[in-house]
């Protein structure tokens, strides 16, 4: 007797048959009568049952799924368990188990294993995870050997991204603001093809991919990202990223971004999705300084004081010169559309900025009277000095004061613009909240092995940013708990961490796995956290 698996292609079911073999006197050849016993489970591989008159013999009855309850454990075991439970109950409350199983239901438990090791073993190589696998319980519960991870990379599809990212995008609120924001990433593999020399912040003399993050700022919870060439900048990515918003099915965007972003057509592109936005804004820009300089002086007034930014903030209502473009047409549509101009003074920041120009004009100006003059600087002494040099006196340096006094004019003050927020308090409060993707970026870079790729393919590099982005979403939760219940005093992100992964789990043939002692401090900071201390299965 045999089971024999026959696929469906029209119903995309597998069902198993008992085979029996016999011998056909009258034909002269081997038969073979098949049974229909149950169909086989995508996922575990088990022969569940069907309904009909065709019942399973004992055998199989054995092999049918398993029913909700303790799982007895199948070997004996001891392992770490404290700081994985924690996981596993912020996956289930964030829908992250359930989002990654219904896009990856033969690899979910694989990549949420894989995004632990990244979280728990932030220096540690993948090559690595067999060691932290035998001494860790986790959803998977067995080895990733090196080459099975690039696999399970290489497995995960842009079409199963998105999917992912659409479903976690329903769990967000729609009035939040999304704070929008990118960095670069060094690579050691220029092969892969968005792989380009451009600006990088860190000075890293490499190649490098351009990471595009939008971030919740009320769940303060990643749940959209992108891959971008190295070579292009911030402000040209803002379409494509709206485009994506569209797809995936956000109607109500709310967007905040520092000047970096900043441009007429990006404004206009804004306006014409009827997108909400606050972005930050130059003050060389015409319609800014225009503004400014009618209330510099009022701007300052106590009735305009913010205590809880030590700021003085005034809202501007102006009016935007909005332009369309319709090439179907051939012509431009026109018009005002309402905007408004959030102005600020920082007087600590003005003294910190004159500060700073001070102890440079008095660089350049020893430099000038020294003889010692650096060619990078030629622009700025003439910008802000005068020189004569006579046989008799030698070099004499004097400073033009209207330069200096100009550039000393805007320091302290700042700006942002919106289509929607007219308090420029809550503007403020909207804006510096968007450090969270500043702060997103630095987890991805130092816990989450980003500081430098080293991938062969660009499967692999698809596949692992999507694991690492999946570990983001579980360390913001931690950090936005943290935060919220003034952990960080007393503890660092790895120190929280560290002081549950000691809890053990104790594993018996035929028995439910036994946590082991829990400490008051461990069971304080699991109800801190807002969860509850692990118990036995």
């Amino acid at each position: 007797m045999a089971i024999v698996h026959q696929h469906d292609k029209r119903s995309g079911i597998t069902y198993a048959y008992e085979s029996i073999s016999h011998w056909d006197k009258e034909k002269k050849q081997s038969r073979a009568k098949r049974t229909l016993i149950g169909r086989v489970d995508d996922i575990t591989g088990e022969i569940v049952p069907t309904r009909g008159t065709n019942r399973p013999t004992k055998e199989i009855i054995t092999n049918k799924t398993a029913k909700r309850g303790p799982v007895p454990s199948t070997e004996t075991s001891r392992k770490f368990y404290g700081a994985t439970y924690l996981l596993d109950v912020l996956g289930q409350r964030l829908g992250l188990v359930s989002d990654l199983k219904q896009c990856f239901p033969r690899s979910y438990k694989k990549i949420i294993s894989l995004a632990y090791y990244l979280i728990l073993e932030a220096d540690s190589p993948l090559s690595r995870f067999s060691k932290w696998s035998s001494l860790h319980q986790h959803p998977y519960g067995k080895d990733i050997p090196s080459q099975r991870s690039s696999e399970i990379f290489g497995s995960i599809t842009e079409e199963d991204r998105y999917r992912f990212f659409r479903l976690q995008a329903a769990r967000r609120a729609e009035l939040e603001y999304w704070a929008y924001d990118i960095t670069s990433v060094s690579s050691y593999s220029e092969c892969l093809k968005q792989i380009r020399y451009g600006y990088n912040k860190e000075q890293d003399h490499l190649a490098q991919l351009n990471l595009a993050l939008v971030f919740g700022q009320e769940s303060s919870l990643p749940f959209y990202y992108r891959k971008l060439p190295g070579n292009v900048t911030d402000v040209k990515t803002v379409r494509n990223m709206l485009a994506d918003m569209d797809f995936l099915n956000l109607k109500k965007v709310h967007l905040v971004m520092d000047r970096g972003f900043y441009s007429t057509d990006n404004i206009n592109e804004l306006y014409k999705g009827h997108h909400k936005f606050l972005i930050g804004a130059k003050l060389s820009l015409k319609l800014v300084k225009e503004q400014l300089d009618s209330v510099r002086h009022s701007l300052r007034e106590w009735s305009n004081y913010c205590e809880s930014h030590e700021v003085f903030a005034l809202c501007v209502p102006v009016t935007w010169d909005y332009a369309q473009k319709r090439p179907y047409k051939g012509d431009t549509i026109r018009g005002g559309r309402r905007m408004y101009l959030h102005l600020y003074f920082n007087s600590e920041r003005a003294a910190e900025d004159e500060q700073r120009l001070t102890r440079r004009l008095l660089a350049l100006q020893k430099e000038l009277e020294s003889g010692a003059m650096k060619p990078e600087n030629a622009r700025l002494y003439d910008k802000y000095f005068e020189i004569h040099e006579t046989p008799a006196r030698g070099i004499k340096v004097i400073a033009r004061q209207e330069a200096i006094d100009e550039a000393r004019k805007n320091y302290g003050y700042f700006a942002l613009i919106s289509n929607e927020v007219k308090n420029p308090v809550k503007a403020l409060n909207i804006y510096r909240n968007k450090d969270l993707v500043e702060k997103a970026f630095g987890n991805l870079k130092e816990r989450l092995s980003m500081r430098r790729l080293l991938v062969s393919s660009e499967q692999s590099l698809d596949g692992k940013l999507f694991v690492q982005f999946v570990a983001l979403i579980y360390l913001s939760c931690i950090k936005k708990a943290m935060q919220k219940n003034n952990l960080f005093g007393r503890y660092t992100l790895q120190g929280l961490l560290d002081q549950l992964d000691v809890i053990e789990c104790f594993g018996r043939p035929g028995k439910v796995l036994r946590v082991g002692e829990i400490t008051k401090k461990q069971q304080q900071l699991y109800t801190t956290l807002g969860v509850d201390p692990p118990s036995s299965l």
